[in-house]
């Protein structure tokens, strides 16, 4: 292991407003302190929290929490060196409406009690396009998700996979949850130019400069209406057969 990831690995330990809880911890049940009192013992305020599931390198979670300061912002992944980036720029411009979690997105309920959480935007995820229970617009991810949201709590697709955004506005219409956008082509949309819409992440970027539209999709999301899964068949993004490599080289225009 390089000198750099250890040197983040490091910082992640001493972050004070980062919490990393092994899969082992949270299986043995131990009580996480801050569930279902965020708002009073981190953030000191009574503001919505909003969760950026995925969040890879925290761009998203530190760019909304710089542009809105009447909203608590949690940037959760499994990845902590790619975690550090956002963590350390959080710190950097002394951010309190900022924290990060490394785990396991379906250990959500160890974290946050019921109605804790008022939003949820998923940015970029994997697609998953042969598993659909990992996708985590999927209804066991959604069923996750509303163990901790309020009741019509609102979630967030951001996404440059046709597939999955399909597969996702299909799930939508098919259960009648109550849409508030659903473009799938966000930049020449209204909605292109708005906050937080117009932040771009590096890997958003790349996707626009190889010609991929980007997607969105938002919606509510109700506490006790029984989720089914659309049974439909939809194409596979074929530039995500590539590898790597041929997809950091992939031209479509």
């Amino acid at each position: 292991m390089g000198k750099n990831k250890l040197k983040k690995f490091a910082d992640m330990e001493v972050f004070s407003h980062v919490f990393q809880v092994t899969t082992k911890e949270v299986l043995a049940g131990e009580q996480f302190p801050l569930k279902g009192s965020w708002k009073q013992e981190f953030f000191h305020n009574n503001n919505p929290i909003v969760l950026e599931l995925g969040c890879g390198k925290g761009e998203y979670t530190v760019g909304q929490a710089e542009r809105d300061a009447n909203k608590n912002f949690i940037g959760i992944d499994i990845k902590g060196a790619r975690m550090w980036t956002g963590a350390k720029m959080s710190q950097e411009k002394n951010l309190t409406n900022v924290a990060f979690v490394r785990t396991d997105i379906h250990h959500l309920t160890h974290f946050f009690a019921e109605n804790e959480v008022d939003e949820i935007w998923i940015t970029f995820p994997d697609p998953q396009m042969k598993k659909c229970r990992k996708r985590l617009t999927s209804t066991l991810f959604l069923n996750i998700y509303r163990q901790v949201m309020r009741d019509n709590g609102i979630i967030h697709l951001k996404t440059d996979s046709n597939f999955l955004y399909t597969y996702t506005d299909a799930l939508v219409k098919l259960n009648e949850l109550n849409t508030i956008v659903n473009t799938n082509d966000l930049y020449v949309s209204e909605w292109g130019t708005k906050s937080p819409l117009d932040l771009k992440t590096y890997y958003e970027q790349q996707w626009l400069a190889r010609g991929i539209t980007i997607k969105y999709l938002a919606f509510h999301l109700p506490q006790v209406k029984a989720l089914v899964e659309p049974d439909i068949e939809i194409p596979y993004d074929t530039y995500r057969s590539f590898g790597r490599e041929g997809r950091s080289n992939l031209k479509l225009n």
